[in-house]
C-alpha cells in the first residue's frame, strides 16, 4: 500500500516543543501588530489624519472616543494604544500558532489559517465585544482602513509564522 500524505508528513518530522510555540507566536504576533499598525498609519495619513491617531484611538478603552482625535504621541494615549494593539496581536497569534503547529502546513495553508484567524478577530472585536473594548480604530480612520488593518494582521501573522519556521535549524515542526 502506498504511503498517504499524512504518512509523508510524519517522515522526518518532529513534535513541536515549547520553544516552537513561543518563537512562532511571538514572531506571528509581532508581524501582525507591525503590519496592522503600519497600514493604519498609512491610511490615517492618506485620510488627512496623524499616523498616530489610530494607535491613540485604541486608548478609548481608558479615555473614551475622543482618544481618536489625539494627534500627538504621549504615554497615556500612544503608550496604552500600542500596548493594547500589540497585546491583541499576540493574543490572536496564540490560537493561530496552536493550529499551525499541530501538523505540517504549506505556505498557502499558513496564509489561509492567518486569514481565518483575522476573520475571527474581526467577528470577536467588532461583533461580540462591548463597544468600549473594540480596537477603536473607527474613531480615527475610515471603515475601509479598519478592514485593511485586519487584512494586514493576516499577512503579518502569516509572515511571522513563516519566518519562525525558517529559523528552526532542524526544519519546520509537524506531526
Amino acid at each position: 500500500m502506498a504511503p498517504t500524505e499524512s504518512d509523508l508528513d510524519r517522515i522526518g518530522s518532529r513534535r513541536p516543543d515549547a520553544a516552537d510555540y513561543v518563537i512562532t507566536a511571538g514572531l506571528a504576533g509581532a508581524g501582525g501588530a507591525v503590519a496592522a499598525l503600519g497600514v493604519l498609519a498609512l491610511f490615517a495619513r492618506n485620510e488627512g489624519r496623524s499616523p498616530l491617531q489610530p494607535v491613540n484611538a485604541t486608548s478609548h478603552v481608558v479615555h473614551g472616543p475622543a482618544a481618536g482625535a489625539r494627534r500627538e504621541a504621549d504615554l497615556a494615549h500612544t503608550g496604552v494604544g500600542a500596548t493594547v494593539n500589540v497585546g491583541a496581536s499576540l493574543f490572536w497569534a496564540l490560537p493561530f500558532t496552536w493550529w499551525l503547529l499541530r501538523r505540517r502546513r504549506s505556505p498557502a495553508a499558513v496564509a489561509a489559517g492567518a486569514a481565518g484567524t483575522a476573520a475571527v478577530a474581526v467577528a470577536v472585536d467588532y461583533g461580540l465585544m462591548p463597544r468600549r473594548l473594540t480596537p477603536g480604530w473607527e474613531h480615527a480612520v475610515s471603515r475601509g482602513a479598519v478592514g485593511a488593518a485586519f487584512a494586514a494582521l493576516a499577512l503579518g501573522l502569516s509572515a511571522g509564522a513563516l519566518a519562525a519556521r525558517a529559523l528552526r535549524p532542524d526544519g519546520p515542526p509537524g506531526r
